[in-house]
Order: C-alpha cells, then sequence, then structure tokens
C-alpha cells in the first residue's frame, strides 16, 4: 500500500515538473519586448467627459500592460518609466535618454523589440529622431492613443497590443522605428498627426503607409528606402542636451516680416526652417532676411506649410543664389530634427543639403 502511495506521489511529482517545463519552454519561445513609457494619452485618465478634466501620463507602465493580459501570449513583456508626460512638452533631455536606452537595451541578445508608448502630438518627432539615432535593426514601435485610459472606447489597448504584435514580428526588423495607430502601420520618417480629435489622425501623405495590422498580423505593402538606424550616420554616444545645436522654425504667413528672423539670429540660433507657403516661398521681407542670416553662417533650410509634397532646389526660389537648403519631403519639425544633428556633425551647405537628399 505504501508502494502504491508512494508512486502516486511519484507520478504526480512528474506530471507538476512536466507541466512546467511546457510552460516554461512557451515562454522561452515567446519573443522578449520591453515596453518603454513617455507617457501620453495612452497613460491618460479622464475625470469627467468634457476635455477639461482630462489629464495625460497618469497611469504607469505596469498599469498599461496589466490592462491588456492577452500580451502575455504574445511576447514576454517587462516595462520602464523613462518619462510621465504629455508629448507636448516633450524635450531633448528625454529624446537622449530615450535613444541611449533604445541603443542598451537592443544590443542585449535576450531583447527582440521594443514598444515606446507615446502621446500623439510629438509622436512622430520623436519616431524620426530614434530613426536617425538608434542602432539597431531590431523593431522598434510607437504607440499611442486618440482617448484616454478611461474613455469608452478607448483605443489605447489595441494599439499596444498591435504595437507589442509588430514589435515580435520578425518582418518588421530593418525597417526602422514605426508607428503604429487605428491599425495602420507608418514609417517614422513619413507619419504625420492630421487630424485633432480622429482615431485616424497619422497619414503618411508622401510615400504612403508601411502596411496595416489584421488581428494581430503584420501586412507590408512597401520598404523604407531612405537612410536610417544602422546606415545613419549619426548618433547620440556622448552627447549631452546642450550639444545639440539652437534650430527653430518660422511660420511663413501673409506679410511675414523679417524681424522674426533678425531676432533668432540675435539669440545665436545656428539653424532656421522655414516652414514656407506653396513650395516652400515666402515673403520677400522674410526672403531677404534669411538671406542675410545665411551670409552670417546660419543654416536655412526650405519646408512647405502644406503637408505634403517636394521642396526640391531652385523651385521658385534660387536656393544656390541665397545660400539655402532644400528640406526635399520632409515637414519643418522633422526637418528641424535632421538639421539639428546634421549641424552637430558639420555647417557645410553642400553636405547638409546631401542629408535632406539621403534622410
Amino acid at each position: 500500500m505504501k508502494t502504491k502511495t508512494s508512486s502516486m506521489k511519484t507520478n504526480k511529482i512528474l506530471l507538476s515538473l512536466t507541466l512546467a517545463l511546457t510552460f516554461a519552454q512557451a515562454a522561452w519561445a515567446l519573443p522578449n519586448i520591453k515596453v518603454l513609457a513617455t507617457g501620453g494619452t495612452i497613460a491618460g485618465a479622464q475625470t469627467a467627459q468634457s476635455d477639461a478634466g482630462y489629464k495625460s501620463g497618469t497611469f504607469s507602465v505596469n498599469d498599461l500592460i496589466k490592462a491588456v493580459p492577452q500580451l502575455t501570449n504574445v511576447a514576454v513583456l517587462s516595462g520602464e518609466q523613462i518619462a510621465n508626460i504629455g508629448s507636448q512638452t516633450m524635450n531633448h533631455e528625454v529624446w537622449l535618454k530615450l535613444a541611449a536606452r533604445c541603443n542598451e537595451l537592443l544590443a542585449q541578445k535576450d531583447v527582440d523589440g521594443i514598444v515606446i508608448t507615446h502621446g500623439t502630438d510629438t509622436m512622430e518627432e520623436t519616431a524620426y529622431f530614434l530613426s536617425l539615432v538608434v542602432k539597431s535593426d531590431k523593431p522598434v514601435v510607437l504607440v499611442g492613443s486618440m482617448r484616454p485610459a478611461t474613455a469608452i472606447s478607448a483605443d489605447g489597448p489595441i494599439n499596444l497590443c498591435n504595437g507589442v504584435a509588430l514589435a515580435a514580428n520578425p518582418e518588421a526588423k530593418g525597417r526602422g522605428p514605426l508607428v503604429v495607430l487605428n491599425d495602420t502601420i507608418h514609417y517614422a520618417r513619413e507619419a504625420q498627426k492630421m487630424h485633432t480629435t480622429r482615431m485616424d489622425t497619422f497619414q503618411s501623405p508622401n510615400r504612403g503607409i508601411a502596411g496595416m495590422m489584421n488581428t494581430g498580423k503584420a501586412f507590408f505593402y512597401s520598404m523604407n528606402t531612405t537612410r536610417h538606424n544602422t546606415k545613419s550616420e549619426f548618433s547620440v554616444a556622448g552627447l549631452k542636451t546642450n550639444d545639440l545645436p539652437y534650430v527653430a522654425i518660422v511660420y511663413s504667413h501673409a506679410n511675414l516680416g523679417g524681424e522674426m528672423v533678425d531676432f533668432l539670429v540675435s539669440q545665436g540660433v545656428k539653424g532656421i526652417v522655414l516652414d514656407g507657403v506653396g513650395d516652400g516661398n515666402t515673403t520677400d521681407a522674410a526672403l531677404a532676411a534669411l538671406e542675410k542670416a545665411a551670409k552670417q553662417g546660419v543654416a536655412v533650410v526650405r519646408c512647405s506649410r502644406t503637408g505634403s509634397g517636394v521642396v526640391d532646389r531652385n523651385v521658385e526660389v534660387n536656393d544656390d543664389k541665397l545660400g539655402f537648403i532644400a528640406g526635399m519631403e520632409l515637414s519643418a519639425q522633422k526637418a528641424r530634427i535632421l538639421l539639428m544633428l546634421g549641424l552637430a556633425k558639420t555647417n557645410d551647405p553642400k553636405q547638409l543639403q546631401q542629408y535632406f537628399v539621403e534622410y
């Protein structure tokens, strides 16, 4: 009788060990994804039906992960809180911290990808910055939401699910940072927030979207053909906030004078991005001030406030004569980032122009 009882106990132990090993093997088979949180609406709470009761960056990264238990079927997750702010207050200090942490984690063999939770207001800028300075081909995916976590039909959970699935997908490797909201995948260079409140606020107006998510599966439509990540010559290694050159944006409008440009030059600006009308143009007064600034060594880049299209060299404005740089397809906010990193390496207008062609 003792022998039979002992045998039963042994079998139970073996069964428990087998089950434990099976679960462990299943966990080992899942990709290891790090979730880096910066705040934003996806972590926001709304205490009233009106926007007056809304506060971004209320919940922590662990709160976000726990709110979507299905994620454990997709990847092994762990979270870090890099910042907890509304993205309207995103700054260079957080960018450098985030980029450095991405590079540290992606260099580890046991990390397969990164998901970054972020507010939508400046998500496109953060994504583009990371595309220039993160030195890995492993997936980096930025997700956010248009509705707070406490709102009816909050979109944060599905966006986070899609982001984790995308970061865990081997097909996302080598494409550079991706932005995914509303089941749509965008390349960092192409993504633009185009509406104040709609769920489909992000568009890729120039080269089109990267792909779509369907029930957690990614369908890619195109490749990212511009230089990014491991092919980028830019780096944040050793950089501090004060090392990033001062670059400002001047928005063109009817009757714009040259006073703003003159003021920026007096404040020691190193680069000015013109968010110009039409094909990157502006008033005669503003052009004269920008020409004067360029002759004083300030890098001047022309972009268009229209939201899409190419601002090519010497179209409408004689860039060769005035000493300007054509912003090509980049929006003013992304041109500021590229010019800032470019000026950290050189102030040669020809080399800076080449950056805008390649990146």
